[in-house]
């Protein structure tokens, strides 16, 4: 082994490097580097290098000074940072804070008098309430919930959010490290159950969904504005509401009662609805008849009484004509609204064993088909002879005068 070979020890034996060798070998070489001069004595320079041609090692302050200049560029080029334009920095000094940065390459004071925070404002967020990842994976603890009716019932939500103020989400939201989720769910935990136990069950389970998710979101957003903890609710989605499962078949029973008295009820109304004005058009026609009866009643006897009051003074005049004359237009009027047979009493033939209500009704004009004749028909009562015209019976034409006689 020779003597300058560098693993030799101070003792000529073999061992680990001798430190100030190493050191000096380095400084050599920095020497070179940075244009050290050369050792003209040669003292020194014949153990690693040529004869003649040593280097003498330059001071330690040059290369201290060049190793710390080194560095101190790279602490101070530490301080460059850059902001994406949907994010915004927000530099602190001394643990406190200073500023904010705007889009763009920016520096602050290097570690450890400045530090900057990247905030995305735009990353849209989502927590899960009631359940992880699926419907299947139910949290009971934070999805059951008690309703204004003393119901139990079972909800499933999401809330999506993002920052809108960064400075105060650095400096006000204590869970900042886990990205606000903890305050968020703690603060929708908070709100849908208070906004489900102001509602009935059966508006929570059927209409009231959309109602809902509105009043929870802005209950949300309430709680965080106080708290100002810089997120904006963006929106919040009632996944899933039900009854828990040891009672849901005892849910949907009534869900279906409730429908079948909805259906019997719209039933019975439609049925109102069409018997009603049926029943109000009969009763206004009935009440219009008779308003034109009464009043055709009323309309008449205004006119016999003017009538009668037209014929006294004829009467007065000639009584005797004018009963007979009253006394023909009342036989007039009788005869012709009843039926009338005249028979031969004297002929004596088989005309009177006739059905003469028959031969009446097939006189009579409008009358029906004849019916099929019995086969024993029932002999008919003699007719009554019709009486004769008043001027040719004195009996009957007296009667009516004194009729009329103790009329007047």
């Amino acid at each position: 082994m020779s003597q300058n070979d560098p693993n030799r020890g101070r003792n000529g034996q073999n061992g680990p490097p001798d430190l100030d060798e190493v050191f000096r070998d380095l400084n050599r070489k920095l020497s070179r580097l940075l244009g050290g001069k050369p050792d003209k004595g040669g003292q020194g320079g014949n153990q690693g290098g040529r004869p003649g041609a040593s280097f003498t090692p330059p001071s330690y302050k040059g290369g201290a000074a060049v190793v710390v200049g080194v560095l101190a560029a790279l602490w101070l080029a530490s301080g460059f940072y850059i902001v994406d334009a949907r994010e915004e920095g927000v530099v602190l000094r001394l643990g406190s804070y200073n500023r904010l940065t705007e889009p763009g390459l920016q520096w602050h004071a290097p570690y450890p008098f400045e530090k900057a925070e990247i905030v995305n404002l735009t990353e849209l967020r989502s927590i899960e309430v009631g359940y992880r990842g699926s419907a299947q994976n139910r949290v009971p603890e934070e999805s059951l919930m008690l309703t204004s009716d003393q119901n139990i019932i079972d909800v499933q939500l999401s809330v999506q959010y993002d920052i809108k103020d960064a400075r105060a989400f650095l400096f006000n939201n204590a869970a900042r490290e886990r990205d606000g989720k903890d305050l968020v769910k703690q603060a929708a935990e908070t709100a849908i159950r208070e906004v489900v136990g102001r509602n009935k069950v059966d508006f929570v389970l059927n209409e009231g969904r959309a109602q809902i998710a509105a009043d929870a979101r802005k209950l949300i957003q309430d709680v965080l504005d106080r708290y100002r903890a810089g997120i904006r609710v963006a929106k919040v989605n009632i996944n899933d509401v039900q009854p828990p499962q040891a009672v849901l078949a005892a849910f949907d029973d009534a869900v279906k009662a409730g429908q079948d008295k909805d259906k019997l009820r719209n039933e019975g109304m439609a049925y109102a609805n069409e018997v009603v004005p049926k029943a109000k058009g009969m009763a206004s026609r009935l009440v219009q008849e008779a308003e034109g009866y009464q009043q055709q009643v009323v309309e008449r006897a205004q006119g016999d009484a003017e009538r009668f009051k037209q014929v006294l003074p004829e009467y007065n005049k000639a009584p005797k004509v004018m009963r007979d004359r009253l006394y023909l237009d009342m036989m007039q009027q009788i005869m012709t609204n009843s039926s009338k047979v005249l028979v031969d009493q004297k002929g004596g033939n088989s005309l009177l064993y006739l059905p003469l209500d028959k031969l009446t009704q097939m006189a009579s004009p409008g009358a029906a088909a004849p019916a099929q004749p019995s086969a024993t028909p029932a002999p008919e009562a003699p007719a009554q002879p019709a009486s004769p015209p008043a001027a040719k019976n004195g009996r009957d034409a007296s009667r009516g005068r004194d009729f009329f006689g103790a009329e007047r």
